[in-house]
């Protein structure tokens, strides 16, 4: 199995879109006032549209929106990537560590990829492992699972090479969803674990002030 993470890996130019973000955000940010580190598209997308197979709650349908005043973080990974994943997932329970009892109004969800080999047991033995509420999203139509990713803004692709290896590549991102279904920030792989828990309690305390 080969693992791939180009810079460039894009569909629909999303990444491309995302990459400049990134940029732009990075060169503008200050401590005072409050920028986000994030990545925020206007008009936020609403990714409630879409659903996915919950396989930690017997496989029911799950539209991705966070619950009352709560935020709901979504990634699209696998639990054979031997780098990007485990350590996204475990800079996204760093920042959840650092919302002390806020952290109880963040929902976690992470959607294999690659869902030949990552079975309804996997996945979610993969995501409790990070999150032991979190919730993992598994099916087998292709088109159900790209029309999630590409409402999110996410691409992948699995592919097998001449000695028929499995070749997965992905967008390493993780989303925050409000309560209505709106994908209001995308964190780029990279971003610090305190930054991300800043932009969570601000989004947070938004929820609080609507």
């Amino acid at each position: 199995m080969t693992d791939r993470h180009p810079r460039g890996f894009r569909t629909g130019g999303a990444t491309a879109v995302f990459v400049a973000l990134v940029l732009a955000v990075s060169a503008c940010r200050s401590d005072d006032p409050y920028v986000p580190a994030g990545i925020m598209r206007t008009p936020a997308p609403d990714v409630s549209i879409v659903s996915l197979p919950d396989v930690t709650a017997g496989g029911a349908d799950f539209a991705f929106r966070a619950a009352d005043g709560g935020i709901f973080v979504m990634y699209f990974g696998y639990t054979s990537c031997p780098d990007i994943c485990p350590t996204t997932m475990a800079d996204l329970r760093s920042a959840l560590r650092e919302l002390g009892d806020d952290a109880e109004r963040i929902e976690v969800g992470m959607a294999t990829v690659d869902p030949l080999r990552d079975t309804d047991s996997v996945i979610a033995a993969y995501v409790h492992a990070f999150f032991p509420e979190g919730r993992a999203f598994r099916t087998e139509d292709d088109r159900a699972l790209r029309a999630a990713a590409d409402a999110f803004g996410a691409a992948f692709e699995v592919t097998f090479n001449d000695e028929g290896l499995e070749e997965v590549i992905h967008t390493a991102f993780l989303y925050a969803v409000d309560d209505a279904g709106r994908l209001r920030l995308t964190w780029p792989f990279g971003i610090e674990s305190e930054d991300m828990a800043r932009d969570l309690k601000a989004l947070l305390q938004e929820e609080t002030n609507a």
